[in-house]
């Protein structure tokens, strides 16, 4: 039986060769961005996935991959309600951003 560390490596390598193949079958992918739906940045569309109608980011599809491989969740869903303070933090910063940008 693997070790929790063995999977995290594992699910790391898997998730990063997939943002690999994204960028090799098209290379102008690195400049496609999207606002995740799981942490809320703007993110790039290289090794991205579409879980329950969400679009997470690379760096969220590691946490859903890994969390599914190590039985802590279930869903994407559970996911993201998890992250949800972070995405409305990232969403708070957006909105004061765009206000500053406004103002000056």
């Amino acid at each position: 039986m693997k070790t929790e560390q063995e999977i995290i490596e594992e699910m790391q390598a898997v998730v990063e060769q997939m943002r690999l193949d994204d960028i090799e079958d098209n290379p102008d992918i690195v400049d496609e961005m999207f606002d995740c739906d799981c942490c809320g940045e703007n993110k790039c569309l290289a090794g991205s996935i579409e879980y329950e109608g969400y679009r997470l980011c690379n760096d969220c599809v590691l946490l859903a991959e890994t969390g599914f491989a190590l039985g802590r969740i279930k869903s994407v869903t559970e996911l993201i309600e998890a992250v949800e303070d972070k995405h409305l933090a990232e969403l708070a910063k957006f909105v004061k951003d765009e206000e500053n940008r406004n103002n000056n």
